[in-house]
């Protein structure tokens, strides 16, 4: 079916391609997260995003949220945090007699869940379920999900008292999983820069409001995304690089010690649609193994678990992940 000339290709990559610009200029020094947060909102995922504060996590979800024609809220997750804050609960009126479901801040297109690891296991069950499975269910009732909806969760890498860490098989939830790191010199000026303008435009605002991606150029986004060649050869080095992961002993006995778990199947599939994605950003119909290359760290740093060896020898997940791309042979 032919799109019309408003959701056609080439404007919607036109349209991107623009927000990427405008994020870029808005947050200074995280482009890798800029571009995750926009391969996640094409591949329909969900995103665990780690680093320090003050490093434009919740910034970069905002100005997202800002400049797309949907809901946006932030929940900040704390240890008394309970389920129904999250999926809402059914409210008594008094002056009907009833019942009635008042939903919460789940049922938003874009969420920000700020340090999900200070919330106790059964809150990040409630948002990982309904991540998964796009909806809740309260009592008897259940109740769908936005159908564009986008959860961005944070931690803090670098306090860790009285928090609960994100069990494995939870993570797995997880499309991709970005770290992020201190700007250089460079970018911490521009950073000053932009906080001294933004100071100025606040108290003489005089910028237009920024054109707003609808959510049917989203969807058609999505479409053209799932429309990339990847040839099949491509498909079987996308295989391989999780199956290695899983029989590391057939690549030496270094990886070998260094895996405990290898990655789920969940892996091939979002490497194959973050792949998609990646070559679409880049003006492409079809994908590359450099897309592959692009996206791999941020897909299986959490679902390649490390055993207690290569931990005690400081190992990190991303050099298991550069051994893996080191050893399984391109197509």
């Amino acid at each position: 079916m032919d799109m019309p000339d408003s959701v056609s290709p080439n404007r919607l990559q036109q349209a991107f391609l623009q927000l990427r610009e405008e994020l870029q200029r808005e947050i200074i020094g995280q482009p890798r997260l800029i571009d995750c947060l926009l391969v996640a909102l094409l591949a329909d995922g969900h995103l665990l995003v780690e680093g320090a504060p003050g490093l434009a996590k919740t910034t970069a979800v905002k100005a997202l949220a800002a400049r797309i024609e949907a809901d946006f809220h932030r929940v900040q997750f704390t240890p008394d945090l309970l389920p129904a804050d999250l999926t809402g609960t059914d409210v008594f009126r008094p002056q009907s007699g009833s019942f009635e479901f008042e939903r919460g801040p789940l049922f938003h297109n874009i969420v920000l869940a700020d340090e999900i690891n200070r919330a106790p296991a059964k809150v990040q069950s409630a948002l990982l379920e309904a991540m998964a499975e796009r909806q809740i269910t309260v009592g008897r009732s259940t109740w769908r999900l936005p159908e564009l909806f986008l959860v961005m969760a944070t931690q803090n890498p670098i306090e860790q008292e009285g928090t609960f860490a994100l069990p494995e098989a939870q993570l797995d939830r997880f499309l991709m999983h970005v770290t992020i790191g201190y700007p250089d010199a460079e970018a911490e000026l521009s950073i000053l820069r932009l906080a001294r303008e933004q100071a100025r435009r606040t108290l003489h605002p005089s910028a237009p409001p920024p054109t707003l991606l609808k959510p049917a150029e989203v969807f058609a986004a999505r479409d053209a995304v799932l429309a990339v060649h990847v040839a099949p050869a491509l498909e079987e080095y996308l295989a391989q690089l999780v199956l290695a992961s899983r029989d590391a002993g057939r690549y030496g006995p270094e990886l070998k010690r260094w895996i405990a778990w290898g990655a789920s199947p969940r892996a091939t599939i979002a490497l194959d649609r973050c792949a998609r994605a990646q070559a679409w950003l880049a003006g492409r119909d079809y994908a590359l193994p450099e897309d592959v290359h692009a996206i791999a760290h941020e897909v299986l740093r959490h679902r390649v678990l490390l055993s207690y060896e290569a931990e005690a020898e400081g190992v990190r997940s991303d050099q298991v992940v550069d051994r893996l791309l080191d050893l399984v042979p391109l197509p």
